[in-house]
């Protein structure tokens, strides 16, 4: 099914379903913070009553500067609703997520949300994950280095992520991010629960499945929208 564009018609489908009374997840990233400067100019013209929960602090600094009304997310049971960006999606609605370091806190926040929406341009859906990006895997500094070992020896090469200047990227959370190679013919269900398994391992960037929903931005001028089977 798809929609007219029109002026960032993608930040608008992303959160025209979300009404007062409603308690909001903020995604991360360029593609999310569309999502929240549209939700906030919303809830000043249409006099929304919703509360919000960010998934970095990157997220929750900008929403905070919009005026939207946060909460915290540790003492919420569940949420009504969270829109977020994505790194790369297939066809089988499987998201790479981790660009931004954030995957933690997305993963929790779409875990305890009844629904979930991405939201993406056409250049990320891919016939495969890990096509132009790695994938991101959040480690407890502790661990660093069995886990390395390890992710080797399951042929996942990568690097400790690092900032321009060369010191090491931290998360919110303080935890290291290693970022590794995915090869095509890779089992993403299999990878993810074996990384979920090993113990130093604080998160990744497989979503395989939480999308809801994921629309898709194209230069043609219409929003794709992929919704799971059932929704």
């Amino acid at each position: 099914m798809s929609e007219p564009f029109t002026a960032d018609a993608l930040a608008i489908a992303s959160v025209a379903e979300i009404r007062s009374g409603m308690k909001v997840g903020l995604g991360t990233g360029r593609t999310a913070q569309r999502g929240i400067r549209v939700l906030a100019d919303r809830v000043r013209e249409e006099k929304l009553d919703i509360t919000c929960v960010a998934t970095s602090e990157v997220t929750e600094a900008l929403a905070r500067e919009l005026g939207l009304k946060m909460i915290e997310f540790s003492v919420q049971e569940r949420i009504d609703f969270l829109f977020d960006g994505a790194d790369e999606v297939d066809r089988e609605m499987r998201v790479l997520k981790g660009s931004g370091g954030a995957m933690t806190r997305e993963r929790l926040v779409a875990w305890a949300a009844d629904r979930v929406l991405y939201m993406v341009g056409e250049n990320k859906v891919v016939s495969h994950l890990g096509t132009s990006n790695t994938l991101a895997i959040a480690v407890l500094p502790f661990g660093l280095g069995p886990v390395r070992a390890e992710l080797r020896g399951m042929g996942l090469i990568g690097v400790c992520r690092r900032k321009i200047n060369g010191e090491i990227f931290i998360t919110d959370n303080g935890n290291f991010v290693v970022d590794v190679t995915i090869d095509a013919g890779e089992d993403l269900e299999h990878l993810a629960a074996t990384l979920n398994d090993m113990p130093g391992i604080i998160d990744h960037g497989l979503f395989i499945n939480e999308a809801d929903e994921i629309l898709i931005e194209r230069a043609g001028g219409v929003i794709e929208r992929m919704v799971r089977q059932g929704e």
